[in-house]
């Protein structure tokens, strides 16, 4: 009897084995996207919506077919003293590009609004220059510069020379005029776009959109997010492990603070292919067929598998894996709920034919330039 246990305890950490190599076969298209920000005196409304919106936007990436790996960086600009000088066009770097979203999720919680003087042209210079964007020739690289001032202040970065700068680097320059298109601004911003291989669109970055929809499924969503937590073993020494798991529930507060539906579509991104943390030992395992959890230092271990046998932390994992992936398959089937009821709730309301909301301008131009890199958007290329 204890040799047949041994057994189906060797077949059962075998088979999570072999699934983690298989799942890391397909080379996944990568996709690298910059938000831009204008954090001078009257974008507020811009901050907040990024902080509504990120989610919804990770959402609408994880549909692409292939799933594409992704990674999110953040500069602002237009701000004033500290970080932000003369020398680098009032620009500062938030984060570089990163495949840890709540990483990303926490600089845009930290935005203030500060200063005045705004440099579109040179941020997404300064974004260009400074990342290490992925060198695939299918990888999708795209920047969004967003903002309501004159598009051409910057005295040193013409827009002839960011144009041939981006076509150089293969980068897309999108263009989110926060405004009318009427205003006499928009033109400016338009030319950006299409100079530099980019979308324009003109949004009203107060518009809130369906982030702010409360559902019937909200409190559920929230709820099965924060469980969905306990399925992450994080390995590395005891403060990263510690920080990670604190980001990852503080990050969740932020976003049901942000509003009801924003932390549904974050509970919805953690179910989903994009999110991800290379310190997890279990999205570890699924990356990298080599990834050994019994190769790490028992400093790197979390507190619960120090005590055990290598053969136990194996099957530990597994199980963890199985319960992160029941919960997730729960958080779909809601979040698909939560969608018929927002569609629903659309319908009775006067259709709206003002200008669009953030996620809508990016999710538009993202769909577009997707399918021009070979992605299947919607089950159509």
């Amino acid at each position: 009897m204890q040799a047949a246990r041994v057994l189906l305890l060797g077949l059962a950490i075998l088979d999570f084995g072999n699934s983690a190599r298989a799942q890391s076969k397909p080379t996944a298209k990568p996709i690298d996207l910059v938000l831009c920000v204008d954090v001078s005196g009257s974008m507020q409304g811009l901050i907040d919506s990024a902080k509504l919106k990120l989610w919804d936007v990770v959402n609408e990436l994880a549909t692409l077919k292939p799933t594409p790996t992704l990674r999110v960086g953040v500069y602002s600009y237009g701000g004033e003293g500290g970080d932000y000088t003369q020398a680098n066009g009032f620009t500062r770097k938030e984060i570089d590009l990163t495949g840890d979203l709540d990483k990303v999720y926490e600089q845009l919680n930290a935005l203030k609004i500060t200063g005045h003087v705004e440099y579109p042209t040179g941020v997404a210079k300064r974004t260009i220059d400074d990342q290490a964007w992925a060198n695939s020739k299918d990888a999708l690289k795209i920047i969004f510069v967003c903002g309501n001032e004159e598009s051409d202040q910057d005295p040193k970065v013409k827009l002839d020379d960011l144009s041939k700068l981006a076509k150089e680097k293969g980068v897309i320059v999108n263009a989110i005029y926060c405004g009318p298109a009427t205003d006499k601004l928009a033109p400016g911003w338009k030319q950006i776009a299409e100079q530099c291989g980019g979308k324009f669109a003109n949004i009203d970055m107060n518009k809130a959109g369906t982030a702010v929809v409360r559902t019937p499924f909200d409190k559920e969503l929230n709820e099965l997010s924060g469980k969905l937590n306990s399925t992450y073993v994080f390995y590395g020494d005891a403060k990263v492990q510690k920080d990670l798991a604190a980001n990852q529930s503080a990050q969740d507060k932020n976003a049901e603070k942000a509003a009801p539906g924003a932390g549904a579509s974050r509970a919805l991104s953690k179910a989903g292919g994009l999110y991800k943390n290379e310190k997890d030992a279990i999205d570890a395992m699924k990356a990298d067929a080599k990834f050994d959890i019994n190769k790490l230092k028992d400093d790197e271990l979390p507190e619960e598998l120090k005590k055990m046998k290598p053969e136990e932390r194996t099957s530990y994992l597994k199980k963890k894996s199985d319960e992160r992936d029941g919960i997730q398959k729960q958080i779909k089937e809601l979040a698909a709920k939560r969608a018929k009821h927002i569609d629903v709730e659309a319908k009775t309301k006067p259709k709206d034919a003002g200008e669009k909301a953030l996620d809508d301008a990016l999710k538009a131009a993202i769909r577009e330039q997707a399918k021009d890199k070979g992605f299947e958007v919607g089950g159509k290329k």
